[in-house]
């Protein structure tokens, strides 16, 4: 099947290379934890990993190959769960000591659909402090000394290094895209309320989303597909997600693909020599790539997702900013208690701006189907004090768009620089689709 280490295949290739025997889910999960072994002092993308469970999982999906029992989707692949997705039987301490020690009844729906499908849950990966802004202890794995973005830092840092095939995610801000460009992945943020987020711990009820990440679109498609199933306890959930993405990408796009260009108000904020590298490949797409203007309503989306953001940090952890002694880290308390004086009107009138401007952003891309825009102001920054900046996330994330980050570029230090594509609400299999399209005319990732 390919010379590849088995801890490198993508999803799809070790599901393919299990269904013809020619190796099963404890090779591919020994493969993943030998990695793990080996550079896990480096990349530090884990917080809890429990070798002989995960191997036993592994184990007993290849009994239930054998016994021709039901195979799922996801059957024998090894994933890892940022250390918010609550699972029954290992530890779930949301990056925090506030929750040291905390292991939760039952699993989060995301986990429960997870197993379901036949996944080796390998472990739980670091996140920073309650899917903040503050820093953890993980590191890019393609340079120890910059960032791997946050805050799903072990997630995106253990699929870029190859320790799991597949992982969970979330978004709020930035917190899954970003990471996703600086590691050199795929991420994709759905359509909000695609995937429950019951059992996941919140920061805004109105902006969390369960963010996918993996090492190809066409597993990003399969995973996403096994996890969007409607929970009716998440109000925030829609009743039909749409079209499954593996049949979207089944089904590639017979046309030439429009895809609008646009600058968004941030992009004075970026590195003129990785905006160059991007520019120039948004060049190379030729008669796809028209220029989109964005409104000038959107420069307020940012205020506006702060207001939400901090209505959420407020009423989830008010209390805990009090507590003597403190049990958070004091960046987080300090950036709690700056969201304590949001009110009520404050959030209300966010919300009623952001019904408005979503409309005029739709005009804007009235005539293509995709927007093409940069995941982060440049690649992954240098030092460990910072995940980096959200402006070129938490817009979109507050609009509920669909987004794909591709590991598509390198920057001018040589480091992963993604390139993200954005669609309406709902239009997520169409936005897969012009993926596939960009990365086959990119001639595949990098």
């Amino acid at each position: 099947m390919t010379n590849r280490a088995l801890n490198e295949l993508t999803a799809m290739e070790a599901l393919a290379g299990m269904a013809s025997g020619e190796f099963s889910s404890e090779d591919i999960t020994e493969a993943c934890l030998d990695r793990i072994e080996a550079r896990e002092e480096t990349v530090q993308a884990w917080v809890h990993i429990d070798r002989d469970q995960a191997l036993e999982q592994a184990r007993a999906k290849d009994r239930e190959r054998a016994a021709g029992a039901p195979i799922g989707p996801l059957h024998g692949i090894p994933i890892a769960l940022k250390d918010i997705f609550d699972t029954h039987d290992m530890p779930t301490e949301n990056g925090s000591n506030l929750y040291a020690g905390r292991r939760p009844a039952v699993d989060s729906f995301a986990t429960m659909l997870l197993r379901q499908a036949g996944a080796v849950i390998l472990g739980k990966a670091v996140t920073t402090e309650i899917a903040m802004m503050t820093p953890n202890k993980t590191k890019n794995p393609h340079d120890p000394t910059r960032t791997p973005g946050g805050s799903s830092s072990g997630s995106c840092a253990a699929v870029g290094d190859n320790m799991a095939l597949l992982a969970l995610g979330s978004q709020t801000a930035g917190s899954t895209l970003r990471p996703a460009s600086f590691c050199g992945i795929h991420g994709y943020k759905p359509t909000f309320g695609s995937i429950s987020c019951i059992g996941v711990s919140p920061i805004s009820r109105k902006l969390d989303h369960v963010g996918p990440l993996a090492r190809s679109l066409e597993d990003l498609a399969r995973l996403s597909d096994v996890l969007m199933v409607y929970d009716p306890r998440d109000e925030e959930m829609r009743a039909d997600p749409g079209m499954r993405l593996s049949e979207a990408l089944a089904r590639p796009l017979n046309s030439l693909p429009r895809i609008g260009f646009a600058k968004p108000p941030a992009w004075r904020e970026g590195d003129p020599a990785t905006f160059k590298i991007f520019e120039d490949f948004v060049e190379s797409l030729g008669d796809a790539i028209e220029a989109v203007e964005l409104p000038e309503s959107y420069g307020d989306l940012h205020d506006h997702h702060d207001k939400v953001m901090n209505a959420g940090l407020a009423y989830f952890y008010a209390e805990e900013v009090t507590r003597d002694p403190p049990l958070m880290d004091p960046r987080t308390i300090e950036r709690i208690r700056a969201a304590l004086p949001t009110t009520a009107g404050e959030y209300l009138r966010a919300l009623d701006a952001v019904s408005i401007i979503e409309q005029e952003v739709y005009e804007a891309m009235s005539g293509v189907d995709a927007l093409i825009v940069p995941p982060a102001p440049g690649e992954a920054p240098v030092g460990l004090t910072t995940t980096g900046s959200p402006l070129f996330q938490s817009p979109w994330t507050l609009l509920g768009m669909p987004g794909l980050v591709l590991p598509l570029l390198k920057g001018p230090a040589g480091m992963p620089f993604g390139v993200q594509l954005m669609g309406r609400k709902g239009d997520d299999a169409n936005l897969f689709r012009v993926a596939q399209w960009v990365e086959a005319k990119a001639g595949g990732t990098v």
